[in-house]
């Protein structure tokens, strides 16, 4: 056989290698997820999507190359409604082909990245510590603590460690708060939302649940909350409203099944007004995470989430005194002294 005849032989298999090189270098390097925490919804909600893949094929490619491998169970120690799902949960998880360990040490060997999801906020410090020991990137799942003082140990750890760390609920991601965050109606003078409040002894008020609504209006409204003052509406509901710089307004008021049901609200900007504060599922919020694990590029800020989570316990302290104003920059520097005396 002469050479020459060969040749479009070869230059097809060329053709071919470039082509698998191309797609090998297109593809996202595989990540090994673990979880810590078996005790919230959200832990089958992000590995049914990861191991099986999205609802929308057309999705897959944002989750691609990531799956969930192991898992730590504990969340919360004494919150009966979060430690009665931990048995549950762990047999979903195992059914979608994860393996479970007995401690958050030997998670992070086995793992390149993590979801904090104890639903208990209160014993995520302690749980986060060996994940930035480990330098692997996490997300942790809201309350991002039990108190503002651990919100402010997390993180500073972070910051110390270099590690991508973010917090939030997926209510922040929602299709129309993103389109508010991005400029669609100029800038924000005033937002309002709503979202189910329940309690939780253990925790900030807001803290618990109501951090949904209070995430979406931050989202739209952004860092430069001055003060924060609680009351009641007229149903009897939770209501905060915040004070920004500038003089513009951010309320939060709890749902009442009726004409504040469920999720929502608005914001009014210098160039309209849009609809705010639907849920639109978990998957909105996972993909920014995967992104995060992919470029190491934290979607929220550390100053927002602090300032965040400040709000939320400044409404607390405005209703032990009985609904006066309260600053955040009071709150804040009480937590800071606290962390100070005991770092």
């Amino acid at each position: 056989m002469k050479f020459s005849s060969l040749l479009p032989l070869f230059a097809s298999l060329c053709t071919v290698a470039v082509a698998v090189q191309t797609q090998a270098a297109d593809e996202p390097k595989p990540l090994r997820a673990g979880i810590i925490g078996l005790d919230t919804s959200h832990v089958i909600a992000f590995t049914t999507t990861l191991n099986k893949g999205p609802k929308n094929p057309d999705d897959a490619p944002k989750v691609g190359g990531v799956k969930v491998v192991a898992a730590y169970p504990q969340g919360s120690k004494d919150i009966k409604s979060s430690t009665d799902r931990v048995p549950e949960y762990t047999e979903k998880v195992k059914a979608l082909g994860v393996e479970i360990v007995d401690s958050v040490e030997e998670l992070v060997k086995r793992v390149d990245v993590v979801f904090l999801e104890s639903n208990d906020g209160r014993v995520h410090l302690e749980q986060v510590k060996p994940v930035l020991a480990a330098g692997k990137p996490v997300f942790i799942d809201k309350p991002i603590a039990g108190s503002l003082a651990d919100t402010i140990r997390i993180l500073d750890a972070a910051k110390k460690a270099n590690v991508p760390l973010f917090c939030s609920s997926s209510l922040r991601f929602g299709k129309a708060v993103q389109a508010v965050r991005n400029g669609s109606i100029g800038q924000v003078k005033s937002a309002e939302t709503f979202s189910p409040a329940h309690l939780e002894a253990t925790h900030p008020d807001l803290y618990w649940y109501g951090v949904h609504g209070c995430e979406a209006l931050y989202t739209v409204m952004g860092t430069g909350c001055q003060s924060v003052k609680e009351g009641k509406t007229e149903d009897g509901k939770i209501m905060v409203t915040g004070t920004w710089a500038g003089g513009r307004t951010g309320i939060f008021r709890e749902e009442n099944g009726q004409d504040r049901k469920s999720y929502g609200g608005k914001a009014v900007g210098d160039k309209g007004e849009a609809p705010i504060g639907t849920y639109d599922g978990y998957d909105v919020l996972l993909y920014a995470i995967v992104d995060m694990f992919r470029t190491g590029k934290v979607p929220v800020t550390a100053d927002e989430t602090l300032e965040l989570y400040t709000f939320m316990e400044a409404a607390d302290e405005s209703k032990r005194r009985n609904g006066a104003e309260v600053t955040l920059k009071e709150v804040l520097d009480k937590a800071r002294a606290e962390v100070a005396a005991k770092p």
